[in-house]
């Protein structure tokens, strides 16, 4: 790829990242990294309204924590600063109206009530509203008294009357659209500000931006944003527009109907490696089986054309999956250290050996947040139904269980060490003598020990992890709930 790779992300401090923020972030890190460039942060700040106290630091966290490191930004500095929106406001102005000499737009002075009226028209007659144009011709005396008299004003950008506007995106191919179904936009606000469309424009330039990555929202925006690029005479950046990301029900994913954002996955116990893992494949493959990637191995092969066009579906059972893999691909310490936080949430100081339930759980766990769940029987046995001792695979029914734990609770009373290997082969022989199946003597002592049809470790591993006399005591409720 010829040239220096400049690439930027330009979150709005709106209070949290969500998942298609994060990927956008994501896709411009790579394509930078890939191709030896640099990675800007911008904060676009110029909407005002939608601005929330502290947001700035939720994005320099969600980056730091997801390993996305900017070359450039408002805390790092650059070449190209300032590089938040709001400071930035003298240049905005400069340029629009720079736009006004060269023919390419105009002062509006029209009030919010005659907009207001105008778009009531247009919904009397069924039509869609646009902009009428009613400042475009004022002459240069008019707009000079209006000026000098403070009424308030905005610039508009000029589309042209005729005619068609194309651009090239690297996803989606050519995109043409018909200038007459333009609007003039805003380009500066009457506060002074810059619209979104305008801003990001001038930044880009100024920034040396060469790969701009966003949703395919923007799609039907970038004609406009192409004809501000020509009518400065500038070079046009490489479009590259993403699919929506959706639930398996098929809607966008949104904040407001409870769907996760980077924050609540990393709160929820999803390890930020596994997320951003995720977040990668969300509409993009790399043309192989390949699944896991770290973040340099996706720096390597990460590529524009392995994008798609059709929309992601955020599948959580996935998510799950792949957490899991990073959890058993962890060092066993690193496991315990973390787990720990949540053991103090569920056991009580019983005497545990947690490093022991650690080893237990890490082959099991999807999600650290799990681990409450998987472990609460610990302390407390839940008051559970005998149906869980019937086990079809086993052959193994309530008659069948009260048998066997009425056999197995003498042998564990006496069962030297009391550890797992002994009392694996303790309780193994016993169904041997017995002509049983090994799973018709370990399912009902498992039951019995955990209440739980599914537990961080076999019935031996469980009575290890309990000692003997909670064992025993747990055994002999066993089979009085069975008799």
């Amino acid at each position: 790829m010829a040239g220096v790779v400049r690439t930027r992300f330009a979150p709005s401090p709106t209070g949290y990242m969500h998942i298609g923020n994060l990927r956008t972030a994501l896709y411009e890190y790579l394509i930078a990294k890939r191709y030896g460039g640099s990675f800007i942060l911008r904060i676009e700040d110029t909407d005002q309204e939608r601005y929330v106290e502290g947001s700035t630091d939720v994005i320099y966290k969600t980056l730091k924590t997801a390993g996305l490191e900017h070359d450039e930004g408002p805390d790092k500095g650059g070449p190209f600063g300032p590089y938040i929106q709001s400071e930035r406001k003298a240049i905005y102005m400069e340029y629009a109206k720079k736009l006004i000499d060269l023919g390419h737009a105009y002062y509006c002075f029209c009030s919010k009530e005659r907009l207001a009226a105008l778009k009531e028209e247009c919904e009397r007659q069924g039509k869609q509203y646009k902009y009428d144009r009613h400042c475009l011709d004022l002459s240069r005396e008019e707009i000079e008294q209006r000026l000098s008299e403070g009424v308030p004003f905005v610039i508009r950008q000029k589309m042209p009357d005729s005619g068609t506007t194309s651009f090239e995106d690297a996803v989606y191919g050519t995109i043409t659209v018909d200038n007459s179904e333009l609007e003039d936009q805003i380009l500066i606000k009457s506060d002074g500000l810059p619209t979104y469309n305008f801003a990001n424009v001038i930044d880009d330039h100024l920034m040396g931006i060469t790969h701009v990555v966003r949703g395919n929202e923007y799609l039907s925006s970038t004609p406009k944003y192409n004809l501000l690029y020509r009518a400065f005479g500038w070079d046009v950046p490489v479009y590259v527009h993403v699919s929506t990301i959706i639930t398996p029900e098929g809607r966008k994913m949104s904040k407001r109907l409870g769907d996760p954002s980077f924050e609540d996955l990393i709160s929820q116990g999803f390890l930020p490696e596994a997320v951003v893992n995720f977040v990668a494949l969300l509409g993009w493959s790399p043309g192989t089986e390949q699944e896991i990637f770290s973040l340099k191995e996706l720096e390597q092969v990460f590529d524009i054309r392995g994008i798609s066009k059709s929309p992601a579906v955020f599948d959580m059972a996935k998510l799950r999956w792949m957490n899991g893999e990073y959890i058993r691909k962890m060092p066993p310490e690193k496991f315990h250290e973390t787990a720990s936080q949540y053991y103090s949430k569920t056991l009580p100081d019983k005497g545990i050996d947690t490093f022991r339930l650690s080893r237990l759980l890490q082959p099991r766990t999807e999600v650290f947040s799990d681990i409450p769940s998987m472990i609460d029987f610990i302390e407390n046995l839940p008051d559970y139904d005998i149906s869980l001792y019937e086990h079809k695979k086993s052959k193994t029914d309530s008659a069948i269980s009260l048998t066997s734990l009425k056999a197995a609770l003498p042998v564990l009373e006496k069962t030297e060490p009391w550890e797992n290997d002994a009392l694996y082969s303790a309780l193994t022989g016993l169904a041997n003598e017995m002509g049983m199946k090994n799973s018709q003597i370990l399912w009902p002592v498992r039951t019995a020990l955990s209440g739980k049809a599914a537990t961080p470790g076999g019935a031996t591993e469980l009575a290890e992890l309990l000692g003997r006399d909670e064992t025993v005591r747990r055994i002999m409720k066993g089979i009085e709930k069975l008799s």
